[in-house]
């Protein structure tokens, strides 16, 4: 079985779970996240893999990690993730992408992700559930985050945070890559 099969049975299977343990019919789920009832049944039985913005929203109203709906391992204390395990959840063709490096539960959903923008990408994302904090630090070129409508330069050895409960993107606008790493913190559900 390839990793993309693993990771698609380990979503199939989680988020089954997951909406199992919260006690979500399909429809409650559907509403709950703004996913249409189809899709959740598609997924659930392994039969799509959804796009990054479907996951995400999914997670968030589960109140739970994307790295816990996509993990197949979980059990120990202390988790050590060696590269080849992060998870590329986006890409473009000119080299773009994002990697879910690791990822806990504690009050709330806490995730690690390495960033890569080339020059002229941009990756957009819908508002958060309320209390979400997104953590920052670019160490190669100067991102525009935009947060609902205003952006903000964040250039390489500066750090941002920002409550993500409205619309917001990370661009690149300029000639350079830009690296970044992130932290999304998420309330628990409920």
């Amino acid at each position: 079985m390839s990793d993309f099969d693993q990771l698609t049975q380990a979503l199939a299977r989680n988020l089954k779970r997951w909406r199992g343990e919260r006690g979500f019919t399909l429809d409650a789920l559907a509403a709950r996240a703004g996913v249409s009832r189809g899709m959740i049944i598609q997924i659930e039985q392994a039969r799509t893999n959804p796009s990054v913005g479907t996951t995400v929203k999914l997670a968030d109203a589960l109140g739970v990690s994307i790295t816990t709906l996509l993990d197949h391992e979980r059990g120990a204390r202390v988790q050590v993730v060696p590269p080849e395990r992060a998870v590329r959840m986006w890409s473009t063709s000119t080299g773009s992408f994002t990697k879910l490096l690791v990822g806990a539960e504690g009050r709330g959903p806490v995730e690690l992700w390495s960033w890569r923008l080339m020059p002229g990408d941009r990756s957009e994302s819908d508002a958060h559930p309320e209390g979400t904090v997104e953590l920052i630090h670019v160490t190669e070129g100067e991102l525009t985050l935009v947060v609902d409508g205003e952006s903000f330069p964040v250039p390489a050895g500066n750090s941002a945070s920002f409550e993500a409960n409205a619309p917001h993107a990370y661009r690149n606008d300029g000639t350079a890559e830009v690296a970044m790493t992130m932290v999304v913190a998420v309330p628990p559900a409920g």
